[in-house]
């Protein structure tokens, strides 16, 4: 009896265990100051500021609304265009998607894993 507890624990243990790591190897939750950082950086790489350089309201990354499954970051482009990111709290799958409000245009442009975008700890 004792050794059927024992293979119990250890077989809870086990499955508490599994799916809590990211592939990166950290635990997979985003947080939100995760999801603004790793979009951020990405803008910063991704598109031209240099354009902003006299005039830096012109462009800029902030929070958009949040769901219990995705935190939404909002990209502004100094053309007018909006690019919002949708990061997947669970696994840091980001999708984007374009939108010019004078255009009436909304477009699905891409996907791209939020951690290749976060400062190594």
């Amino acid at each position: 009896m004792k050794y059927i507890a024992y293979i119990f624990v250890f077989v809870a243990l086990l499955l508490c265990s599994c799916g809590s790591k990211g592939t990166n190897g950290s635990q997979s939750k985003i947080t939100a100051d995760m999801a603004f950082e790793g979009v951020n950086n990405y803008c910063h790489k991704e598109y031209d500021w240099s354009v902003a350089k006299d005039n830096p309201d012109i462009m800029y990354v902030q929070m958009g609304e949040e769901t219990d499954s995705a935190y939404q970051v909002v990209f502004r482009s100094y053309t007018g265009a909006f690019v919002h990111f949708y990061v997947n709290k669970t696994s840091g799958t980001t999708r984007m998607v374009e939108k010019v409000p004078s255009l009436n245009v909304e477009e699905e442009t891409g996907t791209f894993k939020l951690f290749d975008y976060l400062e190594k700890q």
